[in-house]
């Protein structure tokens, strides 16, 4: 009868407990180069919960094969590193047992590649639900940081991470997603939401990361918004308003998902904040969170007058000015100033500054027919126009001269004592001289003053300094004082009106400049406009050539009306550009509002390609419109591009860029896909507490 062959048994190394001074790091461990948990954060877990993991060990013997009673460690080097390190800093004894598995027979360097090949790591999910897991036992997300060596926020985005729905994480796990996806899913809470746009996303075409952000925020309100600064986040967040934020990428403060609430708490507090500016008296207000830019146009500005400062406001002034002076001084000609001292020279100039813009106080009668506009001003502060007076609200006009009529009927009435009229006109106009020193006739009037018109203007011609003082007179009360009969110069000046509104065009960096300019020169003037042409004598030819250019610049009119063709002078707005040299990219971004969505696909890519190559236009083509401007956004973000009807004559852009800068441009692209696509989502950070959770 045959008998069955018995299969081989299995032995296990043994194990014991060996003190640590009988023990040495053995030259046959693989592992040479540094990565994941340091040795000292090694130290500490193991002080903290004691070793996890024992070592690999084999018996040193001498030259005869004879133990010594030493024993070398192939595999865990890094703990036993950790363990001599406690031993130095005399937190562990020199004999205290460390558990090992001994091994014997076989290759040492096969033993140490083994343990660190066949270590299977932590997948990223299960760290996620781990933490989670550690929070729900009651501990805080600082002690877990702590615990891992990892900062706060890695525990943070790990937590919301844990937080997505269940449907998706169960994807993830299947590798239905990628990291940077379930990264991106985190921006709502929102179970129901998250799913929904997982079901679009699997129909488009974009199924990156920034397209599911784009999704899941799509409609809200960025934090960022003047609107959402005015309110405020906590306000907000009391009204029972959702804020979403996304803890993987910079998000500006997240977005504001309730867009009713938002509008509604602007409205109620733009109301009260109205209520209060109505109650200072003024005939009108107009209430708007945005204004038109030029809706001031035709309306005559007031020029009130600073309320003066109260003795213990001066006080308070000029010990700031001294204390900014002294910082400046102590400092003078140090290369970089400390932290410290820029965060208390910032508090010192904004304190001073809310000195120089203090409120201004209208002549009662004057603030009984003007008006004022209230709306947020682009940071998000109240913003309150003051001091407006329609056409209509003006003060009747008086006449020039109220003795003229009665001059006039004196002249004209003739005649003996009869009765009879005299009917010759000469005899009118020229009386004779024993009627004493009555009026000069009109007729005469205009003709010596016609000479006088003829001498002027030759006189003006031959002194270009004071021609330039007369015009700058002339139109700065239009600009400012809106009188025209204060000059006896023929000079206009129109302020072109926008018909057509850009998005964000009242909030642009050109507006807010040319506004506070504005504001500086109306600060400057006299109030009254008869005291300007004394005033602009005292000036020095700098300031008056300052003040000429901003008012001609007002007149400035380069706008495209498909109603009127004026050729001839856009050319001119090219040459004056140049001129001035003029760069837009500093003051326009292509966004999908203010260009990319609103022109063709062909441009689109156009556009991509003259910023950032032809390369990273290829990679969008496929996209639809909407996505494809979206992407073209984050593209053209910081490369200076313009459009053409943007771009000055003359000037370098990104357009004029040589082959080899282009191909400069594509290289580096490339290498930000292959960094991309290399790139697991897993910061160094992350790997740690992934190594930690898996073994010592």
């Amino acid at each position: 009868m045959a008998t069955a062959k018995k299969k081989p048994t299995i032995t296990l190394s043994p194990s014991r407990d060996i003190p640590f001074n009988q023990l040495v790091l053995s030259q046959s461990n693989v592992r040479r180069i540094k990565a994941g948990v340091s040795v000292e954060e090694l130290a500490e877990d193991i002080a903290r919960r004691g070793i996890l993991q024992g070592l690999t060990v084999r018996p040193v013997v001498d030259e005869n094969g004879t133990e010594t009673g030493m024993f070398e460690v192939p595999a865990g080097g890094r703990r036993f590193r950790a363990l001599e390190l406690l031993v130095k800093q005399k937190r562990l004894a020199k004999t205290a047992p460390v558990p090992c598995v001994v091994r014997e027979g076989g290759i040492a360097e096969e033993d140490s590649l083994a343990e660190n090949v066949q270590r299977a790591p932590l997948h990223p999910l299960d760290q996620f639900r781990a933490f989670l897991t550690l929070r729900e036992k009651g501990q805080a997300e600082e002690e877990i940081a702590a615990t891992f060596f990892v900062s706060v926020n890695v525990v943070k985005q790990r937590l919301k991470l844990a937080s997505v729905s269940p449907v998706l994480l169960d994807i993830y796990a299947e590798d239905g997603m990628t990291l940077a996806q379930l990264e991106a899913f985190t921006v709502s809470g929102d179970h129901a939401r998250q799913e929904q746009v997982f079901e679009r996303l699997k129909a488009s075409y974009d199924k990156s990361a920034y397209a599911v952000r784009r999704m899941l925020t799509e409609g809200a309100i960025r934090a960022s918004d003047k609107r959402a600064q005015f309110i405020g986040l906590d306000a907000y967040v009391q009204a029972g308003g959702t804020v979403l934020r996304d803890l993987f990428e910079g998000d500006d403060g997240g977005w504001l998902r309730d867009v009713a609430v938002v509008d509604q708490m602007v409205a109620d507090k733009l109301k009260v904040e109205s209520e209060a500016i109505a109650a200072e008296g003024w005939k009108w207000t107009e209430v708007a969170p945005d204004f038109a830019y030029g809706h001031t146009y035709g309306l005559r500005r007031l020029h009130g007058e600073p309320v003066p400062l109260t003795a213990e406001e001066e006080a308070t002034r000029d010990a700031l000015k001294g204390e900014f002076d002294r910082v400046v001084a102590e400092h003078e000609g140090a290369d970089e100033l400390p932290d410290e001292v820029d965060e208390r020279l910032g508090e010192l100039e904004t304190a001073l500054e809310a000195f120089d813009e203090r409120p201004l106080s209208f002549d009662p009668e004057e603030i009984a027919r003007a008006g004022a506009f209230i709306s947020i001003a682009g940071d998000g502060r109240l913003r309150v126009d003051r001091g407006y007076v329609r056409p209509e609200d003006e003060a009747p006009a008086e006449p020039e001269n109220a003795s003229d009529g009665a001059a006039g009927k004196e002249e004209t009435v003739g005649g003996d004592a009869d009765g009879d009229h005299n009917t010759n006109s000469d005899a009118v106009a020229e009386p004779e001289e024993d009627e004493g020193l009555s009026p000069i006739s009109d007729r005469l009037m205009t003709e010596l003053t016609g000479h006088r018109t003829l001498g002027l203007r030759h006189a003006l011609g031959e002194h270009p300094d004071v021609a330039f003082r007369a015009a700058l007179h002339a139109l700065t009360l239009k600009v400012f004082y809106q009188y025209g009969s204060d000059s006896c110069l023929e000079l206009d000046l129109k302020t072109v009106s926008f018909g057509a509104q850009a998005p964000g065009l009242n909030d642009s960096v050109s507006a807010e400049a040319i506004r506070a300019r504005h504001e500086s020169w109306t600060k400057t003037l006299p109030k009254d406009s008869a005291e300007l042409w004394d005033a602009l004598g005292d000036w020095d030819s700098d300031s008056r050539a300052a003040l000429f250019a901003h008012v001609v610049s007002l007149s400035v009119n380069a706008v495209h009306e498909a109603w009127n063709r004026r050729p001839r002078a856009l050319a001119h707005a090219d040459q004056l550009a140049d001129a001035v040299d003029l760069d837009m990219s500093a003051r326009w971004k292509p966004t999908v509002d203010t260009f990319l969505g609103r022109v063709t696909k062909a441009r689109i890519l156009q556009a991509v390609a003259e910023a950032k190559g032809q390369r990273a236009a290829d990679r969008i083509a496929h996209l639809k419109k909407g996505d494809m401007a979206t992407e073209a956004t984050t593209l053209l973000n910081g490369t200076g591009w313009l459009p053409e009807p943007l771009r000055t004559p003359g000037r370098e852009t990104v357009t004029d860029m040589s082959a080899v800068e282009l191909a400069v441009v594509e290289t580096a692209d490339v290498a930000d896909e292959t960094a991309m696509a290399n790139d697991d989502g897993i910061a160094d950070d992350d790997e740690v507490g992934v190594e930690v959770m898996a073994a010592e």
